[in-house]
């Protein structure tokens, strides 16, 4: 299934050619001729009647990449220098650092902020330890966890290779949320190591990101941290896309008339984000939702390919015991949340769905079913995907969660701060901007964070999980 020229496929293309006219317009239409997208066209250098150019081009796959450079190298007026990859490029030596919030540059300094007056800070801290969160990096600092078990769309590949996507969301941390954040990736899969693991360290972070580690022991593992920590501890996987799916899905809900309560929703995908899905749905008023796996629809009774999750969420959802595939179930259904594998879904299927579907199809990079196949059945639709309008992306709650649960001091992250966060994403579109285009906002849109901040740290004082602590030192210690 072919996707589009995209930037994460996009490699910068040095070449020689002639200062002749017409030589650079034959390079671009090759490259324009095999698919490519050009960013950008730049003069390095000239030198005589040579010039050397840079072209920047976005191509939609590896394979597809190099296509493009062997349709240019066939042009005989033209020499290929170099290609190089913009995203490996972007990711050399590493996406983040850890950079000193000041000057290091006089005695003076170097005495204050190491020994022999750091001894000072420490003595404070042990005599009041809520100090840790004035006088340490603790009040704006999250650790961002992976075993490396389920990362994006490629599976079990291991802590190392991990490391990049962990990168990445420290990125997202600091870029959108303004919070402080450190990738800590494990060599065990054991869970009950990755428990004591993490509450070892637990003293040097604010709160707890849990990332890419696959179900059902991501379920086991999150509990557990939360029962056992005082601190924030929040597995994005399930609850960052349950909370950007419900935003979502307020907002759709008005574009069509239909309530909450009135829904018949399938949920295509049982894992994580699946269950966590579904039961912010079920705290938002949705009565009516049946999961479906590889084997088909989950009911009660059921015994093939089950597990705790699954039998927890037989007893849960699918009250009429609807059976049979995601064929079969999906007839009647208001929405479809894809959390699975491209192409499940047919035409025939939206088809046979209720009258305006809302559809929501989030497998990554290709959804179950393209939004230009399926534009002519569906009332709404949405994506993970940000070449497409209505992404669901997590990057649009978890920089504000955090942000607003580390500026109370937060206990944990309830569902009512889940729930509030929600609505103040769908609330950023007004009833006139509203839509079927746009029911969520661009993750760059600057309202978002502050919104999501206030419902946090409101919703967290309304529940009594937010405290009040000690956080100016005391002018002077002995």
């Amino acid at each position: 299934m072919p996707t589009r020229p995209s930037a994460s496929y996009s490699f910068t293309l040095r070449v020689k050619l002639p200062k002749k006219v017409g030589t650079l317009g034959l390079l671009t239409t090759a490259i324009g001729h095999a698919g490519g997208d050009i960013g950008a066209v730049d003069l390095v250098s000239v030198v005589g009647d040579t010039a050397i150019r840079d072209i920047t081009v976005d191509a939609a796959s590896s394979e597809h990449a190099m296509e493009i450079v062997d349709e240019v190298k066939k042009l005989e007026s033209v020499e290929v220098v170099n290609v190089s990859d913009r995203t490996f490029s972007m990711h050399n030596g590493g996406k983040i650092e850890v950079v000193s919030k000041m000057p290091l540059t006089t005695r003076d300094d170097l005495s204050m902020a190491y020994t022999p007056g750091v001894a000072r800070i420490c003595e404070a801290i042990h005599q009041s330890p809520e100090l840790a969160y004035s006088l340490t990096i603790k009040k704006n600092m999250v650790a961002v966890v992976s075993d490396g078990t389920a990362v994006l769309g490629l599976g079990d590949i291991g802590p190392a290779a991990a490391m990049p996507v962990m990168e990445g969301k420290v990125m997202l941390f600091k870029e959108f949320g303004g919070v402080d954040a450190f990738p800590l990736c494990l060599d065990t899969k054991d869970t009950e190591e990755i428990i004591r693991t993490v509450k070892a360290v637990a003293p040097t972070f604010g709160g707890i990101n849990l990332e890419d580690i696959s179900a059902p022991r991501c379920f086991e593992i999150e509990q557990r941290l939360r029962e056992e920590l005082d601190i924030p501890v929040f597995h994005d996987d399930q609850h960052g896309t349950a909370v950007v799916v419900l935003a979502a899905l307020i907002n759709a809900v008005k574009l069509v008339d239909k309530k909450m309560d009135e829904l018949k929703v399938v949920v295509n995908g049982v894992g994580a984000a699946g269950v966590a899905c579904s039961k912010i749905l079920m705290a938002a008023g949705v009565n009516n939702i049946i999961g479906c796996d590889t084997k088909g629809a989950i009911y009660a009774d059921r015994v093939e390919n089950m597990n705790s999750i699954k039998s927890w969420y037989a007893t849960h959802t699918n009250p009429k015991q609807e059976r049979g595939n995601i064929h079969d179930v999906i007839k009647g259904a208001d929405v479809f949340l894809g959390l699975s594998v491209p192409g499940i879904l047919t035409v025939e299927d939206l088809k046979n769905m209720a009258d305006k579907p809302i559809v929501f199809a989030m497998a990554n990079p290709i959804p179950e079913i393209m939004p230009r196949v399926a534009a002519p059945y569906v009332a709404v639709m949405a994506t993970g995907r940000s070449d497409y309008p209505n992404q669901i992306n997590n990057v649009l709650c978890f920089p504000g969660i955090f942000a607003g649960a580390l500026a109370c001091h937060a206990t944990e992250i309830n569902e009512e701060m889940k729930m509030a966060a929600a609505a103040a994403i769908a609330g950023i579109i007004s009833e006139s901007e509203l839509q079927p285009e746009y029911i969520i906002p661009s993750v760059f849109d600057k309202r978002v964070v502050p919104a999501v901040v206030e419902a946090v740290k409101e919703a967290a004082r309304l529940t009594g999980v937010a405290r009040t602590l000690l956080e100016n030192a005391p002018l002077f210690f002995a």
